[in-house]
Order: C-alpha cells, then structure tokens, then sequence
C-alpha cells in the first residue's frame, strides 16, 4: 500500500514568477553556518522523539492544558530522549497571510521553556501541512496555490518564520527549524521549482536563527523517484533527513518484518544518501522511523528498533528522532497504523520498545559516529521506486525469496 492512497491527491503547484536556480551551489552556500554548541555536533550521536501529545493529540494547540504536556515531558526525558521534533499546525498558528496567533506563539513559548527545564532540545517544524495523514492547509492556501511560486504565499511564509524565530531565539534549547511535515506529501511542485523555493528558506532561516539547525524533512519519495525536490539538492544540505519505514517505503515486498529490507532500511537509506551527496562520511539524520507494520506486536516493534538501530548505528548515521512519543489517542480518527506507535501508551505505560530506546540512547548518546569508511556506489540510474529497491536490495546483498 502506498502512503499516497491515504492522502488527497495534490496538484502540481502553479507555475510562478520564482526563477529557478541550480541547487547544489545554492544549498552549499545557504548551510554554511557554523554549529554555535556542541548540541549541533553531527559527529556524535543524539536520541529524540517525534512528540504526540498523549492529551488531545496536536490539537492541544487550540485546547491548551499544561499539566498533561508536562506529564508527557518527564516521561519523554525518563527514557533519555535529548530532543524533540514539535509539530506546529500552521493554519492554528496563522489563520490570515498578514497575522500570526499571538496565542499560539504564547504556547510554543511555554512549550520551549518546559522543555528546557528537562534538558530537552526542539526541532519546530513550520509548514505543517499535513501530518498522520490529514492535511492541515491556512484558509489562504490551497494544494494547487503555489505555494512554491505564489508571491502572497512566500510573504506569508517569511512572515511567519520571522515571527517563530522572534518566539525561539530567546530560548538555549533550539535545535533550528525544519521546513515542515514531508512538505512533498502536501505541496508538490516541478523540482526546479522546489530546489529553488529550498535554498531560499534556507537563506531566510538561517538570517533569522543564525548558528542553528535548519533542515527540510521530506518524506522518502523524494530520495527514491523524482519528486518536488531533487535528491542531489537535499543531499547537499548540511544535514540531510531521511522518514523511514518498512510499511510506507514497500520493504515488505521484499522480506519479513524482520529481514534485511526492513531492519536495514535506515542503514541502506543513509547510504543512497551518501551516493547522492558523494560524500560517505556525510550526517544523516534518521527524522522518522518505524516499522508501521500494525501485524507486528509490542515485543517484535521492540526487536525490529533494537536490530534497525544497531545497523543504522553501524552505517554512522548521526542522530534519531524516533516516530513517535505516545500512542495516539483513539478518540480521535486516524489511519488505524497511527494508533500504536508510541515508545508509550496513551496513559504513560514505558512499552517493550520504549526499554529498547532507552537502552540504545544510553549506550550511545553523545559517543562520536562511527562513519563507514567503505567507498560508495554510485546514485541509481533507474529513478524509479522499484528501481532504487533494487539498487537497495544490491547494496544489502540480498535476494528476495520471489526473485
């Protein structure tokens, strides 16, 4: 099943005055910030979450409740998370091209602070979009807008990333911004548009959060078949970000859940990566992962993270953001795989694989990554999906059982 037949389909974005531009030279440019603390350190390793709110899921937003945030906060710091990736839902935050929510920048605020106060970093996405399969689009947008090209789109972007930026600068414990939630998912454009829309934003953010992190975490399309934006572009950045999971990238037409497609997968996309970028000792950020596989129970998503981990630790990938926190809630209507992810349970219970994670964090956070020092393969030439399944499945040296 492809991710894709669970979201509306979107148009291509309308074609604009954006000029396009070659990316490679534009995103080398735009990411040569300097790391301003050793918390940005991509040669050592970190360990963090997605966060779900275990208490009215991301639409706390607009029904807020500190007490719960703060419950979920200690239990996240307990497992030795270090890190989070914050979702904000950007029609929540600015209902109108010219206003940001002054409510809504109050609450990140707090959020932040709370945070700090564990020693916990943020990575605060902007263009959320779409998330958990439900697009989340301002009343000024809509999927064919262009909201790469449109000028009253890119006015209200800058808007808004400057107001965020006036919100985080204050606060010790900012990560950077990532563009959005799998910004490919929800706005899809001709790449040139979409490389040059990139190295813009990145321009902007790093303008106004200088010495932070920024990144555009897109979801795997884009790394295995031409989509919005280049792979060459993304992997030029200073830390590219790979969403991995088995269900979603079609592992599991080539293995169980636990063979080499599936609990090498983060391993093996850390090395396209690489073969895009031609660098092999280039930081990957592993933004999102899981299985997504609802058939396999508590003790085998435990094995599945304690095995992928291991490899993708053995292939140097930098730092991991695991998908995610909490179980979400059922009061709410989700796809059915989005229920039970959660390192925890809705009420706070540590799951089996919530041990795994505390385990790999603590045996590993802060160590310096190991890089693979073998030589790299070239990118695939067929820039298809089953194309790079099979350029993957070389790299593995594995043999589906069908083949």
């Amino acid at each position: 099943m492809n991710r894709r037949q669970f979201l509306a389909a979107s148009s291509a974005a309308a074609a604009g005055a954006l000029a396009a531009s070659s990316p490679p030279a534009s995103f080398a440019l735009a990411q040569t910030n300097p790391a301003s603390t050793s918390k940005l350190d991509l040669t050592r390793h970190r360990f963090g979450v997605n966060y779900t709110p275990s208490h009215h899921w991301w639409f706390c937003w607009n029904d807020w409740n500190v007490d719960p945030i703060r419950r979920d906060l200690d239990a996240i710091a307990a497992l030795g998370a270090d890190h989070l990736r914050l979702m904000l839902i950007w029609p929540f935050f600015q209902p109108n091209p010219i206003w940001v929510s002054p409510a809504h920048l109050e609450r990140l605020d707090q959020l932040l602070a709370m945070m700090g106060e564990r020693h916990l970093d943020a990575l605060v996405t902007v263009f959320t979009g779409q998330l958990s399969g439900w697009f989340f689009l301002p009343s000024f947008n809509r999927l064919s807008d262009g909201f790469y090209t449109n000028a009253t789109m890119r006015s209200a972007q800058e808007l808004f990333v400057r107001q965020l930026a006036r919100v985080m600068q204050p606060h010790a414990n900012i990560i950077g911004f990532d563009f959005g939630n799998e910004l490919d998912t929800c706005w899809k454009a001709p790449i040139p548009q979409g490389d040059a829309w990139m190295a813009k934003m990145f321009e902007l953010m790093n303008q106004v959060l200088p010495g932070a992190l920024h990144v555009n975490g897109v979801d795997h399309v884009p790394w295995f078949e031409p989509n919005t934006f280049s792979a060459h572009a993304l992997a030029a950045a200073r830390f590219p970000v790979m969403h991995c999971y088995p269900y979603w990238t079609g592992a599991m037409k080539y293995g169980g859940a636990m063979d080499p497609p599936s609990v090498k997968l983060l391993a093996a996309m850390a090395t396209l990566i690489r073969s895009f970028a031609g660098d092999r000792q280039k930081p990957v950020w592993a933004g999102e992962f899981n299985t997504c596989i609802k058939e396999l129970p508590e003790k085998g998503q435990a094995a599945w993270l304690d095995q992928a981990g291991a490899a993708a630790i053995e292939q140097g990938v930098s730092w991991f953001s695991y998908w995610d926190s909490h179980d979400v809630d059922r009061n709410f209507q989700f796809n059915p795989l989005e229920y039970s992810l959660g390192l925890l349970t809705n009420d706070g219970r540590v799951k089996d694989q919530g041990r795994v994670f505390q385990q790999l964090a603590a045996a590993y956070r802060g160590k310096p990554v190991n890089f693979p020092a073998a030589s790299l393969p070239s990118p695939p030439t067929d820039r298809t999906l089953g194309g790079t399944w099979h350029w993957i499945l070389d790299w593995l040296g594995w043999k589906p059982a069908s083949a």
